[in-house]
């Protein structure tokens, strides 16, 4: 009984393991400032180089355990322990590390790694391509990867164009050098690279309908077709438990109502009749909680002690 019960919690263990690696391949390097000189700063105040991670699923992400690099050179190692120690493991048991649905990450790539968990232990050098990689837990599996240019200036990001895809189309357009100068290349650390105010379909369906009149025919077809349906199931239900009831009254006499003639065929006892022959049946038994109606008087008895006795008193009445 204990190995099955080993055996189980093993196969759990695995699939929860599975479900997790499947889960991490949703993750994305979505923006990266390699030289900060006066953009957002880290929580101890320090302008510091930073990769902006994406959670591109539509479910809670937990990246504890995976692995940053900036170091190409895990590519030839074939070791995995050597390798792992050549890259940034994100720390456990950080609540932080639970990415939600379509939400960013922030690393600093400022080499304390000291300073928490989202402080790496290497930094981007400017004016040379920085090579940027996160591997899963095991250190062997690449999720994403990305070099920035060395030609970025400072203070500009190498961010996509659309947070956490790819362009499958024009590839070299995936990414694209955003310096904060238009609407088009703002700089959104922690934030969606595509900052959208307005509802493209809303705005469709506003130039179509102006005075909303398709829209409140829409709303009230969409409640009566609702309750329309309500209805007719209902009435289904009720014809359904009409004919099981004739059923199990002709089977009580011994019949088969399917060989009845529908004449002769008992008929359906209504809920007035139910509720009418339950209100007898209650009169006629007259159920009620039956009272006790024994008394039963105990004598109690003060117990005596001479610790609250006069007769022990040390101090005597005085005398007149």
């Amino acid at each position: 009984m204990k190995k099955k019960i080993l055996l189980l919690l093993a196969l759990a263990a695995v699939s929860v393991s599975a479900v997790q690696a499947q889960g991490r391949r949703a993750l994305r390097i979505n923006e990266v400032m390699v030289q900060n000189d006066s953009s957002v700063v880290d929580d101890f105040g320090r302008h510091s180089a930073w990769i902006e991670l994406f959670n591109s699923s539509f479910a809670p992400l937990e990246i504890a355990n995976v692995y940053l690099t900036n170091n190409k050179a895990v590519l030839d190692i074939e070791d995995e322990q050597v390798r792992k120690s050549m890259m940034y493991s994100v720390p456990l048991h950080d609540v932080n590390t639970r990415i939600p649905k379509q939400q960013h990450v922030l690393f600093w790539a400022d080499g304390q790694p000291t300073d928490g968990t989202f402080h790496t232990n290497f930094v981007l050098v400017p004016g040379q391509d920085n090579w940027i990689a996160i591997y899963d837990a095991d250190g062997v599996n690449l999720i994403d990867s990305v070099t920035v240019p060395a030609s970025l200036l400072p203070n500009t990001t190498y961010a996509r164009a659309i947070d956490g895809r790819d362009n499958a189309e024009n590839p070299e357009l995936t990414w694209v050098v955003r310096d904060g100068s238009t609407e088009t290349a703002y700089i959104t650390p922690s934030g969606m690279n595509v900052i959208t105010d307005s509802n493209n379909k809303v705005d469709y369906f506003k130039t179509q309908d102006k005075n909303g009149f398709a829209l409140t025919v829409m709303a009230m077809g969409i409640v009566f077709s609702a309750l329309l349906l309500l209805c007719l199931c209902f009435y289904a239900i009720s014809k359904i438990g009409a004919s099981r009831s004739r059923e199990r009254k002709a089977k009580s006499h011994g019949a088969d109502v399917s060989a009845m003639p529908k004449s002769e065929r008992p008929a359906h006892d209504s809920g007035e009749e139910i509720a009418a022959i339950v209100m007898a049946l209650h009169e006629h038994l007259n159920t009620h909680d039956t009272e006790n109606t024994i008394l039963t008087i105990n004598k109690v008895k003060r117990a005596y002690s001479p610790w609250s006795s006069k007769i022990y008193s040390i101090r005597e009445l005085p005398h007149r």
